[in-house]
């Protein structure tokens, strides 16, 4: 028991570690992602976004990461663990199955929470926060938005975007497990006493890095989608997309294939040092946290 919940802690640990870190360019993707042909690329982005609403533009919505987060990760490293521990042995197949099956139990949580993200990080475009009451700012904060969400569409609301996140979630997770573990038993191979040494800890960083990269080449266009149905109706006009379907419809008809790959760069860009945070902060608290009981 002990041993799975040090897992768990160990989880929690990394995603807040992941959030500071990548905070700011997943705003920035969720921007490049959602207003089309306002931002020519990541630096003009970012440098809009730095201009017209200070630093502080960037780490819009973090507080919804910082607390889902952190609690998905204890979700997903905890019931990987278990999951693995079920299955009886540690292939990358098991890695994939037991990472996959942990993709789609935290997405129960993870979709308010992208929700709320989403939404607080397109609303105020352009906008300092002194100024934000003027221009007619519809939330406070993460919690605000589910708050308003609830009580104007009830916990459907809450929920939109649950099944793209779940297409999303599911199969991220497996080969994010898969890859980390192909990457730390063979190319990068880490054995239990390096853990606290350099060696150890760059080999680690390096999977995790390569394995976050990994899990998002293959789920983008599900992403992309997710965070336009998400941001849909943000600041209270009206909704444009109705379901899966009909949004990737009119976005591929209205933007062409592009449209699922915008932001991409971005995405990359946050995910190798993201999850490198992520995978070595959880390994070396779990090893710690092991030694100590």
């Amino acid at each position: 028991m002990v041993r799975y919940l040090i897992e768990y802690f160990s989880g929690c640990l990394g995603g807040i570690a992941g959030v500071f870190v990548g905070q700011p360019l997943d705003t920035i993707k969720v921007r490049l992602q959602t207003q089309g042909g306002k931002y020519r690329g990541v630096w003009h982005c970012f440098v809009s976004i730095t201009q017209k609403e200070t630093v502080y533009g960037l780490f819009k919505g973090m507080a919804s990461p910082m607390l889902g987060v952190s609690l998905i990760n204890a979700i997903v490293f905890g019931v990987q663990a278990q999951a693995i521990q079920a299955l009886g042995k540690e292939t990358p197949y098991t890695h994939f199955i037991s990472g996959a099956f942990a993709g789609s139990l935290q997405s129960v949580v993870g979709a308010p929470m992208e929700l709320a993200k989403t939404q607080m990080q397109v609303q105020g475009i352009g906008t300092r926060k002194a100024q934000e009451k003027k221009h007619q700012v519809v939330y406070k904060g993460s919690v605000d938005v589910l708050r308003k969400t609830y009580k104007s569409q009830g916990i459907r609301g809450c929920y939109r975007g649950l099944v793209i996140t779940l297409m999303r979630e599911t199969p991220a997770f497996g080969c994010y497990f898969a890859t980390y573990d192909v990457l730390t038993s063979t190319v990068l191979r880490v054995n239990k006493h390096e853990t606290y040494t350099m060696d150890g800890i760059s080999k680690m960083l390096l999977a995790g890095g390569f394995a976050g990269i990994a899990s998002w080449v293959i789920t983008y266009p599900a992403d992309a989608i997710k965070s336009h149905i998400q941001a849909d109706g943000a600041g209270g006009r009206p909704r444009k997309y109705n379901g899966i379907i009909d949004c990737t419809k009119k976005l591929y008809s209205s933007e062409g294939l592009s449209v699922f790959f915008r932001g991409l760069n971005s995405c990359l860009l946050r995910a190798f040092p993201v999850n490198a945070a992520t995978f070595a902060v959880v390994h070396v608290s779990v090893q710690y946290l092991n030694s100590f009981f």
